[in-house]
């Protein structure tokens, strides 16, 4: 029988009080805060949707390993069980474990990186792109132009686009690329699956040019399921036999395991290259902690070693992307615009068309996140230009591509009857959006703003 409702394939043993708070306290709240649902604290909000990196629910199986966790200093058992399952899922001869994904890739993008190098990606995140600029480099996106349109359809809508990556190497030259990123699912872009064919397609221009080919991977097991689904000769294979598939195309991999490993805490770089690990296994040595534990207590290995297998089981890659797909399409049937089709992690609201009387260079994703907190205490993280905006030499705003609200859900954490109380947020928001004003920067950092800026509302 096929069910019109998707349950959660859990139960629910343990559980973490809300606080319920008032519109007034939450106007209060985000004041304080300086108009910046970063700044709020976990008490002030009701539903989290902030991120999914490091806030999803641990299985009793993790709790049980987290107690058998080894915190012997150097090859602790916890290590070699979660280096076997980093090695089984990827196929590749070196893993160094990490803190978390972003300790990865300041080791990786730090020691390829630099002045004069060049980066590619589908769409670097914030911290990818923050790393490689950091060591000089320049970060390019080149998703497929369908990416960048919303409303439009299309199956595997975080491919890279493959004329321009061509055109990219041959104009910076191969020697200079850094290397090829292909984040699989791409999470600015709306967290959007890459088709296997077009990993594919990199693989061989990367191996044509002598180009270094990295996957970054928090979400491969969710990109997974979308090729299982979408792509017709992979509908008979496993998620982890994609997953696998996919890993072997590229040079190495960088993972915050805080997303599809189900933990809080946690991440690795897995490479093929021995000098390439061997010099950055130094760096981890001297800034994070010994190579066979990087950062990382025992007991987070041990729960990464048991969620990078739970994380592949059907029930739950089922229950996540139709979960995640519900919330999409609720939104949608009360028109609200989404991008389109809904991604696995997240739902993204197009706030530029959600307030098309907000300015771009008043920031209505920021506008959108405010309002959703003070309205339901809602917490959600604007992908827009306080993000990715840059700042022209005469002071004005070069704004990013889309002005996008993104809403992340954190893996078997909240129930359909919250994700319908968002839902019935939504609906209420709609009702006098033409009264929301746009805001304005007042102070903010000179690398990622949208965590501490400050912000204020236009007058």
């Amino acid at each position: 029988m096929h069910h019109k409702v998707t349950i959660e394939p859990f139960r629910i043993k343990v559980v973490e009080q809300i606080k319920m708070t008032t519109d007034e306290e939450r106007i209060n709240f985000i004041k304080n805060a300086h108009y910046n649902p970063f700044l709020l604290t976990a008490e002030e909000v009701i539903i989290d949707l902030l991120t999914d990196s490091g806030t999803s629910a641990m299985s009793a199986e993790q709790w049980a390993g987290i107690m058998r966790g080894d915190e012997s200093y150097a090859g602790a058992r916890s290590w070699i069980r979660m280096r076997d399952a980093i090695l089984d899922m990827t196929g590749y001869k070196y893993v160094l474990p990490t803190h978390q994904g972003r300790a990865a890739e300041h080791l990786l993008y730090g020691n390829i990186g630099g002045p004069g190098k060049v980066f590619i990606s589908n769409t670097h995140f914030d911290t990818t792109r923050a790393n490689i600029e950091y060591s000089g480099a320049t970060a390019i996106d080149i998703a497929i132009e369908e990416a960048h349109q919303p409303e439009v359809y299309h199956p595997f809508k975080g491919d890279m686009d493959l004329i321009k990556l061509r055109n990219e190497i041959e104009k910076n030259g191969a020697e200079n690329i850094g290397a090829v990123i292909l984040t699989v699912t791409n999470n600015s872009g709306g967290g959007q699956p890459v088709s296997m064919q077009n990993a594919k397609d990199i693989s061989l221009i990367c191996k044509e040019y002598g180009v270094l080919f990295i996957l970054d991977s928090c979400r491969i097991a969710e990109n997974a399921y979308f090729i299982k689904d979408r792509e017709e000769a992979y509908k008979d294979k496993s998620y982890k036999e994609i997953a696998r598939e996919m890993f072997g195309l590229a040079d190495g991999t960088v993972m915050s395991a805080k997303k599809d490993a189900i933990v809080n805490m946690g991440g690795f770089l897995a490479l093929n290259d021995e000098k390439l690990f061997n010099s950055c296994r130094t760096v981890l040595i001297i800034t994070e902690g010994y190579s066979t534990y990087g950062g990382l207590s025992g007991r987070d290995m041990e729960a990464i070693a048991i969620g990078l297998k739970e994380v592949f089981e059907p029930d739950y890659l089922h229950y996540r992307i139709t979960s995640t797909t519900y919330l999409g399409d609720k939104l949608f049937e009360l028109g609200v615009p989404t991008i389109r089709p809904i991604g696995g992690h997240a739902v993204y609201v197009d706030a530029k068309a959600f307030y098309p009387h907000i300015p771009v260079e008043q920031f209505p994703g920021q506008a959108l996140a405010i309002e959703l907190y003070k309205l339901g205490g809602i917490r959600a993280c604007e992908i827009g230009s306080v993000m990715f905006g840059k700042t022209a030499e005469d002071g004005s705003l070069i704004p990013s591509n889309m002005e996008l609200v993104r809403m992340a859900i954190p893996r078997r954490v909240y129930t359909q009857s919250h994700i319908d109380y968002v839902v019935e947020v939504f609906a209420e928001l709609r009702k006098n959006k033409e009264a929301v004003k746009g805001y304005k920067i007042v102070e903010e950092p000179p690398f990622l703003r949208h965590f501490t800026a400050h912000f204020e509302p236009v007058s």
